[in-house]
């Protein structure tokens, strides 16, 4: 999963017409590294989304417009616009993941 650079970056991706996932994440994170363990398999099986990491630590600022209270979070976004996100309460097993991106 590539890592975001800056927040130009991110403004790009997010702006496509193909939807991608951005996993809200942090280095100090132990639910975030969990998540890395099985989450391989998942984008590997919902290749029709473009997948990215973001640190919320380095761009606190896109955190909070995007509501993210708790990482991991997994967010969709297309055309500029949030489709769907997966809460980090919600984000802690493999079932978990694939129920909400079933469900968008």
């Amino acid at each position: 999963m590539e890592r975001i650079q800056s927040t130009d970056q991110f403004q790009q991706l997010i702006s496509q017409e193909k939807p991608v996932i951005m996993k809200f994440t942090a280095g100090w994170c132990p639910d975030c590294r969990r998540m890395d363990m099985f989450i391989g398999d998942i984008i590997a099986e919902y290749n029709q989304y473009d997948w990215y990491e973001i640190d919320r630590d380095e761009f606190p600022e896109l955190a909070e417009k995007y509501d993210v209270m708790g990482i991991p979070s997994l967010l969709i976004f297309k055309n500029s616009e949030k489709q769907a996100h997966l809460h980090s309460a919600n984000a802690k097993s493999p079932e978990q993941v694939i129920e909400f991106l079933q469900s968008v």
